[in-house]
């Protein structure tokens, strides 16, 4: 049984005009039966601390994230936060949908990256409680960063004692006589599993249940003969390798993107050509520190994990200790998602919502120690 408080972390700001403002920023946190917490707030849906045991019992906040919630505003990344409406790149920021073409913000190079400049991640949602879990909903109005659709966001916290986090994330259009939009949401959560604090992640080891992944062009668009095997390349993590193993190796994907940043296909994903459909949450990935003992273990309805070795974290407004500042590879995301620019590609499991419709689709980070 979880215990969930609320406190007012701060109010949003009045407009350049004056107008608006003064609407409260909530700050939840959640606490099990261990005594391990979760907090959330409300800008943007936003993980910001996870707080577990180490193998000696000793307690340390996990998550990278901020200690005031104004350094969450249009943060460059988007540090905890659920991000939408399409999670990921859209190339060119074009795409079709039932015969129409639709451009949206151009936010990342030539592309479109996670709903663009202001998307879901910079919103500040509606929270409640519900019993044990904690709720945050966003209407997203039609046209919104040029999607089409007027559409309804959910997105469920649930916290139990055995240190799972459970991310449940709903949408629909807000009625039948909508337009068809596109959906792919997932969470920013970056891990350091010896503490947000202790410094790099190169030392983390990770596994990926995963055999396939996208190769992608220079700015970061799945190739066309994308998925590839991962046998024989340093993005072959079926067996455990310690991120810093190999990412500095003359591949190109690596030298692209100055580390990983890459997304692999789960092994036996249904072959589906929609991801609305599947409820079965399949074993994604594992990340391990040999240091502290504690690993998470991703588990998802996705059909893909984009891993992301914070390759350009450097810069960050703050960190949540006085003094220290985030640098490159101190966190690794987990991103549990669909594949980056589906909508340009009918062979990727679909993303299309429909009138009616519901998407639904779950994310769980297990914690422990070994």
């Amino acid at each position: 049984m979880n215990e969930i408080t609320q406190q007012v972390w701060g109010f949003t700001p009045a407009s350049p005009t004056g107008e608006g403002g003064g609407e409260p920023v909530i700050l939840y946190t959640m606490t099990n039966a261990n005594g391990a917490t979760v907090q959330l707030t409300n800008y943007g849906a936003a993980v910001v601390s996870v707080t577990v045991p180490d193998r000696m019992g000793k307690m340390a906040d996990v998550v990278l994230g901020y200690d005031k919630w104004q350094s969450y505003i249009a943060d460059g990344p988007a540090m905890g936060k659920s991000v939408g409406r399409y999670a990921n790149r859209i190339a060119k920021g074009h795409f079709p949908l039932n015969g129409k073409t639709y451009s949206l913000a151009i936010n990342n190079g030539p592309n479109h990256l996670h709903g663009g400049p202001t998307g879901f991640a910079n919103r500040l949602w509606e929270g409640r409680v519900e019993g044990d879990r904690v709720v945050f909903g966003y209407h997203s109005a039609a046209g919104e960063e040029g999607y089409p659709g007027a559409l309804y966001v959910e997105a469920c916290f649930d916290w139990d004692d055995d240190n799972t986090l459970e991310i449940t994330y709903f949408a629909k259009l807000d009625d039948e006589a909508a337009e068809a939009t596109i959906v792919n949401l997932t969470n920013h959560v970056y891990f350091n599993l010896n503490g947000h604090d202790s410094g790099s992640v190169l030392g983390h080891t990770l596994t990926l249940k995963a055999s396939r992944y996208l190769p992608t062009d220079e700015n970061a668009i799945p190739l066309p003969e994308a998925p590839a095997s991962v046998e024989g390349t340093p993005m072959d993590f079926r067996t455990p390798h310690v991120i810093g193993e190999r990412i500095e190796e003359p591949f190109q994907q690596l030298i692209w993107g100055k580390g990983y940043d890459h997304c692999w296909v789960i092994d036996n994903y249904p072959q589906t050509d929609s991801v609305l459909g599947n409820t079965t949450l399949l074993p994604a990935a594992e990340l391990y520190s040999e240091e502290s003992g504690r690993f998470v273990k991703a588990s998802t309805t996705q059909p893909g994990i984009q891993i992301y070795t914070g390759n350009w974290l450097s810069g960050c407004p703050q960190s949540k200790t006085e003094g220290f500042a985030y640098e490159d590879y101190y966190g690794v995301a987990m991103e549990c998602q669909a594949f980056p620019d589906t909508p340009n590609r009918p062979d990727f499991p679909g993303v299309a919502l429909q009138p009616g419709e519901t998407y639904e689709q779950h994310i769980a980070y297990e914690f422990g120690t070994r």
